[in-house]
């Protein structure tokens, strides 16, 4: 059955997107859920981070599901309803306010790539195959979309994976900037909970303020909501999590904060 699996543990959410008998690929189901999930993490003061990965060991996500393309993308209508859900489900880990970690092993390709191209961070295994086949499938791909990719590998990369559909590995990747660290197989999962760990610790208002502050930055200058940064500031050195941390410090012990 395709579908996505949550879990929570220690702060630490993980979205499983399953679909092991296509590699993981993404039906139309799984788009639409994609939204709803990441909402209901983000509303839940358990989880200070939420990582995706893949079902298994063979791909992260390997795109969009081809076979639904003809009943659900045979025409310009058709086209459009797909196309939003898509947009949908690349922006949910944009909205949350939590960090969001693409776990990658093996295949992430077309929409498997762009969806870890809205993640704030990846981390990837030494197996880990992408590509961006957009052109060599006839298909547009929105401005909206070309921009995260930018934001990520800079223009001439974005064009050099859009404009030739190559397949590049996990030491391409790690050199364009599209994964801040690259890991033997084994050491996948453990790489993965440290950084995990290590957010889950710090203080969420703190980590929440720069991530948003990290996202104005990045849009066009009016379309940035820097009043709303700012106050995202405010609050943190309002908050009785930035007194936990002062005495922690002066204590010299692991500070315990709350979100508040």
């Amino acid at each position: 059955m395709a579908e996505l699996k949550t879990s929570i543990q220690g702060g630490v959410a993980t979205v499983v997107f399953s679909n092991p008998p296509k590699m993981n690929a993404m039906t139309f189901d799984m788009w639409q859920a994609v939204p709803k999930t990441f909402a209901e993490l983000d509303a839940n003061p358990a989880v200070r981070v939420i990582v995706c990965k893949g079902d298994g060991e063979k791909a992260f996500i390997s795109g969009a599901d081809i076979s639904q393309f003809e009943k659900l993308r045979g025409t310009v209508e058709a086209q459009f309803d797909y196309n939003k859900a898509v947009e949908q489900a690349y922006t949910a880990p944009m909205r949350t306010a939590k960090p969001v970690l693409a776990s990658i092993r093996g295949i992430c390709i077309g929409g498997g790539l762009g969806f870890a191209a809205a993640c704030d961070l990846r981390i990837c295994a030494e197996d880990a195959i992408f590509r961006m086949p957009a052109a060599r499938l006839g298909l547009g791909y929105s401005p909206s979309g070309v921009r995260r990719f930018i934001n990520v590998l800079g223009a001439a990369n974005t064009m050099e994976i859009f404009f030739t559909a190559k397949k590049f590995d996990a030491r391409e990747a790690l050199r364009m900037g599209f994964v801040s660290k690259v890991v033997p197989v084994a050491g996948l999962e453990s790489a993965t909970a440290e950084m995990c760990g290590l957010i889950a610790e710090n203080a969420p208002l703190t980590v929440a303020a720069a991530k948003f502050a990290a996202q104005q930055a990045l849009k066009d200058p009016e379309e940035r909501d820097l009043a709303k940064a700012i106050k995202m500031v405010e609050a943190c050195f309002a908050s009785e999590d930035h007194k936990e941390g002062r005495k922690a410090f002066m204590e010299k012990r692991t500070p315990k904060f709350v979100g508040k």
